[in-house]
């Protein structure tokens, strides 16, 4: 009875499986909490990155240099036996080109040149040669302020002429007897400037011994100006009367250096009239030549002129017909005049001769035609 009704046991049931698609969304679609200790321990998937072959070599980095003695000198061996490479020929236009010279100085021998700040003219009137530029006398480098900024030597022996000139009138010395010898002394300093220009040995000595005297525009580019200074005292002294003769002596000795003095030092303060020409060393020139009139009409005359004063034309009266003045006032306009014409021919440019020529040769034809009118 036992056997014929039996209980039935217990069926299994077997859920269906999954698909695969199923497994593998729900397993994406689950995450599950991750602490951070979980988080540190995961290792971070990594991409590999492919790199491709570069043929630009400049990024490479370069080789260290060995610093082993030997294999510097085989390098230097190498380089030394290495051939070089030819190079190509150059167009003769782009080599005409390259070997112009500049047209601006890029380098400099520490030497100026006198036409280093003037415009590329042939005339010498463009030459401002106040100061004269440094580095062709070598006394002018050894006494910069003595010799070549303030030239005491030159100036010096030009106003020593001036006081020649007056002693040798004192001495009754006529100018018949001192142009011949003006012009001896010519002709040899003219000769031995010309050579000196032409031949090189001579002129370095020549510029050895009279540096002290010479400016240094004059070492190649001029002639010395003492031949210019000659030629005017011989040319007045020559071909004008006595007295206005001596006066283009002294107004060339001392108001040319007083207008250079005046000029370089307060020629700055005042306005230009021309290159190197300024209104105060005009204005002291027409100082010193009022004072130079007065010394020597007014002073030497009448004491050392004796019967020389025959020849004169300046005879202490001035006037236009039958109005004459005379005394201290004749001497005043006279010597206001000498003043004037000894300023104008300091300023005035003749084709860019020399001052030393123009000044005396100017105002002893000024006081000439000036005296011949009102004497």
């Amino acid at each position: 009875m036992s056997q014929q009704y039996q209980t039935p046991g217990t069926p299994r049931v077997i859920p269906p499986s999954p698909t695969p698609s199923s497994s593998t969304t729900s397993q994406e679609s689950y995450f599950a909490p991750i602490t951070r200790s979980a988080a540190s321990k995961r290792p971070s998937p990594t991409t590999p990155i492919i790199e491709e072959p570069s043929s630009d070599t400049s990024d490479t980095r370069a080789r260290t240099r060995s610093r082993s003695p030997k294999t510097a000198a085989a390098a230097q061996l190498r380089r030394s036996n290495a051939t070089p490479t030819p190079k190509p020929p150059i167009p003769k236009s782009s080599q005409t080109q390259q070997t112009s010279p500049p047209t601006s100085p890029s380098s400099s021998n520490g030497h100026l040149s006198p036409t280093s700040a003037t415009p590329k003219t042939t005339s010498w009137s463009n030459l401002s040669r106040s100061p004269s530029p440094l580095g062709l006398i070598p006394i002018h480098r050894h006494f910069r302020s003595f010799i070549h900024r303030h030239e005491i030597p030159r100036k010096a022996l030009h106003i020593s002429i001036g006081f020649f000139t007056l002693h040798l009138y004192t001495r009754s010395t006529t100018p018949a007897s001192i142009h011949p010898v003006l012009l001896a002394a010519l002709i040899p300093i003219t000769t031995t400037e010309y050579l000196r220009h032409h031949f090189p040995p001579l002129n370095r000595i020549y510029v050895r011994c009279l540096g002290a005297l010479m400016r240094e525009d004059e070492v190649n580019d001029r002639y010395n100006g003492v031949i210019w200074y000659l030629l005017g005292a011989w040319m007045v002294l020559r071909f004008l009367p006595h007295d206005v003769s001596i006066m283009g002596v002294l107004l060339l000795s001392w108001c040319d250096t007083a207008a250079s003095s005046i000029g370089r030092a307060w020629g700055q303060y005042t306005p230009r009239i021309r290159r190197g020409k300024s209104v105060a060393g005009s204005a002291a020139a027409a100082v010193v030549g009022v004072l130079t009139a007065g010394l020597f009409w007014g002073w030497a005359v009448p004491r050392w002129g004796g019967a020389q004063q025959e020849g004169y034309m300046f005879q202490g009266t001035l006037g236009w017909g039958s109005r004459r003045i005379g005394g201290w006032v004749a001497l005043g306009v006279v010597g206001l005049w000498s003043g004037i014409v000894a300023s104008a021919s300091e300023v005035v440019d003749l084709g860019g001769l020399d001052d030393n020529l123009t000044i005396p040769v100017l105002s002893g034809l000024g006081l000439w035609g000036f005296l011949k009118v009102f004497g």
